[in-house]
């Protein structure tokens, strides 16, 4: 395994360094993840900027827990997994729809599932879903921009969940409490 530095704001590249004191004073701390994309500066600032776009977004707090972590779960990304469990607490987001996505089980609503299902569907078929999966989507609801906007959602998770998986970031002490293994293949 390749070892990735993890810096602060006092260390990073000169580029980093701006986005780890913004990361700090927004966070309290610098998340693990910050400080290990820190090495590309426009990783971190690439990485940031979408997180804000797609909280941005036509999402909302529900819609946003279901798209980052049906990405999380889907990627088997140990870190974005709690860390998103926490952050979702933080939103206030109702512990059904986390734990739900954490155990892949049903989400309490079909309106939500719907936008599992259309996620997964992108991810896996790496954005060539049938035209039937998209009318099902927006019959379910959405609208075209949200299409687009599961694009913007699904980049942001790519660039942190294989962060993770090659730097194999450590949970947040903060997030630890919400440690996720993914499920083991079926026999």
């Amino acid at each position: 395994m390749t070892d990735f530095p993890r810096y602060d704001e006092t260390n990073a590249p000169e580029a980093s360094r701006a986005l780890l004191e913004g990361s700090k004073k927004k966070n309290g701390r610098i998340p693990g993840l910050h400080a290990t994309m820190a090495e590309a500066p426009g990783l971190l600032e690439g990485y940031l900027h979408l997180h804000q776009l797609v909280l941005d977004s036509s999402f909302d707090k529900d819609e946003v827990t279901v798209l980052w972590q049906t990405v999380n779960v889907e990627h088997e990304c140990h870190y974005c997994v709690p860390a998103h469990t926490g952050i979702a607490k933080g939103m206030k987001v109702d512990d059904a729809i986390t734990n739900a996505l954490r155990d892949e089980t049903p989400l309490p609503t079909a309106h939500l599932e719907a936008l599992r299902t259309f996620t997964l569907a992108m991810v896996r078929s790496r954005g060539n879903v049938e035209d039937a999966a998209v009318q099902t989507f927006l019959d379910a609801g959405y609208t075209k921009r949200q299409v687009l906007e599961v694009i913007l959602g699904i980049s942001q998770k790519v660039m942190s969940n294989y962060t993770n998986h090659l730097a194999q970031t450590p949970v947040d002490p903060p997030f630890e409490p919400f440690v996720w293994h993914a499920k083991s293949p079926s026999a």
